[in-house]
């Protein structure tokens, strides 16, 4: 009963009433979603799901509400300070998969922008052998994403460090990833609710255009990259002819990934005849 009821609060809200209402009420009682499907006669507090309830109905996300986001098979903690994790990111590390398939993995990387972590800790999880630095803006970020590596015992092949992404850090690096913020300033306020009130702006904002923080980062790869390093960089809707220009302008190759709704979701940059 307290199932089909938080799913109806949430009809019109949640895309999947009945999945968020049984993640809200397993939170509310301190349970997997799996302990809840075997024993869904639990008694519930109504106070504990109410208050769950009434945050969700106000649009903050879910993954704020129970704190934690999956992302590569991987539990995420997230919080405020970053973006919540998103399944078409995922596309990123597919296509660095992709990249490094039939040479030798990358050794050293860098996440720009790295909020949770999830990207870097994703791609550290898939290459053993490599070392990777977390780089934000946001020194919440950073320790967040360190929280994260030490949850997934990846602390001791990471570091995270609070800086701007094009001065912060000396060094090449045999990959390179962002996700980086990419939605023109004006349209930050027709986002969903749940992204333009409860997500960071300066994770979301990309300037007048949108394109404020590739005009930042791909001129500064030449200092980066390594002769036969990739960059790798996540991509807004429509945004793949801006950025192939702006490659290309700086004497790099790209190639294209689409995510699952075939949009050109990741930029993968290399240096010429690497």
């Amino acid at each position: 009963m307290a199932l089909w009821q938080a799913a109806a609060r949430l009809d019109g809200i949640a895309d999947n009433p009945r999945l968020e209402a049984r993640l809200l009420l397993a939170h509310a009682l301190g349970l997997t979603r799996n302990d809840l499907i075997r024993d869904p006669s639990r008694p519930v507090d109504p106070t504990a799901i109410d208050a769950l309830l009434a945050r969700r109905t106000a649009h903050e996300p879910l993954a704020l509400i129970v704190g934690h986001r999956e992302f590569w098979s991987m539990e995420f903690a997230v919080s405020p300070a970053t973006l919540i994790p998103r399944p078409d990111s995922e596309t990123l590390i597919e296509a660095a998969l992709t990249a490094f398939t039939g040479r030798p993995p990358p050794g050293k990387m860098i996440d720009l922008g790295t909020g949770t972590g999830c990207l870097l800790l994703a791609l550290l999880k898939e290459f053993p052998a490599a070392f990777g630095i977390g780089l934000d803006l946001g020194p919440d970020a950073a320790a967040l994403a360190k929280a994260n590596a030490t949850r997934h015992g990846l602390a001791n092949r990471s570091a995270f460090v609070a800086g701007d992404w094009t001065n912060s850090i000396c060094g090449r690096f045999d990959l390179v990833i962002a996700n980086p913020p990419y939605i023109p300033a004006h349209d930050i306020e027709t986002l969903m609710p749940e992204v333009a009130c409860h997500e960071p702006k300066r994770a979301l904002d990309g300037g007048l255009d949108g394109y404020d923080a590739y005009r930042a980062i791909v001129p500064n790869l030449r200092h980066q990259l390594e002769p036969d390093g990739v960059a790798i960089l996540e991509l807004g809707v429509g945004q793949a002819k801006y950025v192939t220009g702006l490659a290309r302008a700086a004497g790099l190759d790209v190639s294209l990934r689409l995510d699952l709704a075939k949009t050109p979701r990741a930029i993968i940059l290399t240096w010429p005849n690497r």
